[in-house]
C-alpha cells in the first residue's frame, strides 16, 4: 500500500471528532495527544491513519509539508 497524498490535505481540514480535543483540526493537535495514541493504539479507519500520519510528521520534523496546505482546509 503506497502513500496517499490526499491524507496531507485531510490533516489540515479534518477535525478531531471526539475526546479532549474534539473540534481541533488534526494538524493542530498537541504532540502529547499524538504520543498518547501511539502508546494506546490508534482508532480504526481513516481517523487512525490520519493521527498516525500526523505523529510521524511531527516525529520527523516534517511539519513544513503541511504549510502550503493550511488555509486550503474546509
Amino acid at each position: 500500500m503506497g502513500f496517499d497524498p490526499t491524507l496531507l490535505l485531510e490533516l489540515v481540514k479534518m477535525k478531531m471528532p471526539f475526546g479532549k480535543y474534539k473540534g481541533t483540526i488534526i494538524c493542530y493537535l498537541p504532540v502529547s495527544y499524538l504520543e498518547w495514541f501511539q502508546r494506546k493504539g490508534y482508532p480504526a479507519g481513516k481517523l487512525g491513519a490520519l493521527l498516525q500520519t500526523m505523529y510521524e510528521i511531527r516525529l520527523n520534523g516534517l511539519e513544513y509539508l503541511l504549510e502550503p496546505l493550511r488555509g486550503k482546509g474546509g
